[in-house]
């Protein structure tokens, strides 16, 4: 019996526990004037969350690796070929009780921001130079949630009943005040944390 236990862990890849959605994303990296800047996306009307800032990514497909989703979404979203995206590396990601979201950055090389010809789920494309967020910072404002429990919840099965010790959770959402466009939220929180990650080497050249 420990032997097939044992065969049937080691066969498996370790996942949150939950029903979490599996997305993936791409930092991209682009050369503007000579400069590295990160691209980000305007979202369409005709989808969800439409008008906010996002990386291109999105759902993984069954079968499908994480950096393998990321780059086909790009690649679909940006109507870019594949031989333009270099992975440089995958990020942290991040981890809630209704999504996973893997997160990579790549090199987009030989490609000039005004020719990008984006597919119909993006409004527009920006880029922000990592020399600017690399010297602003992100202003974070918290947020708390509260649990709230159906009227058959079974407090008798529980040390305490209803007077139980809940702890309520509290999110720090990031913003960046840009003039033009808006940046907040997870995609904001991943640009600090690539920008954090910068300055724990050497600096950039």
């Amino acid at each position: 019996m420990f032997t097939d236990i044992q065969k049937r862990l080691a066969e498996r890849e370790p996942k949150p526990l939950g029903k979490q959605r599996y997305f993936s994303v791409l930092l991209p990296i682009i050369m503007v004037a000579g400069v590295p800047n990160l691209l980000y996306e305007v979202r369409s009307q005709h989808i969800s969350q439409p008008g906010e800032t996002s990386f291109p990514g999105g759902a993984v497909e069954a079968g499908e690796t994480y950096e393998a989703a990321a780059i086909r979404e790009t690649m679909e979203e940006l109507n870019l070929p594949f031989d333009c995206i270099h992975i440089l590396g995958e990020m942290d990601y991040i981890v809630s009780d209704q999504v996973v979201i893997r997160s990579f950055v790549a090199e987009l090389k030989d490609v000039q921001l005004e020719d990008i010809v984006c597919n119909e789920e993006v409004e527009e494309v920006f880029a922000i130079p990592l020399d600017y967020l690399l010297t602003h910072k992100p202003t974070y404002y918290t947020v708390s949630t509260k649990l709230e429990h159906p009227e058959n919840f079974p407090y008798e099965l529980i040390q305490g009943g209803e007077k139980y010790d809940w702890k309520s959770g509290h999110q720090a959402i990031a913003f960046y005040h840009l003039e033009n466009h808006q940046l907040w939220g997870y995609t904001a929180g991943l640009t600090a944390r690539f920008i954090e990650l910068l300055k724990l080497e050497n600096p950039i050249e």
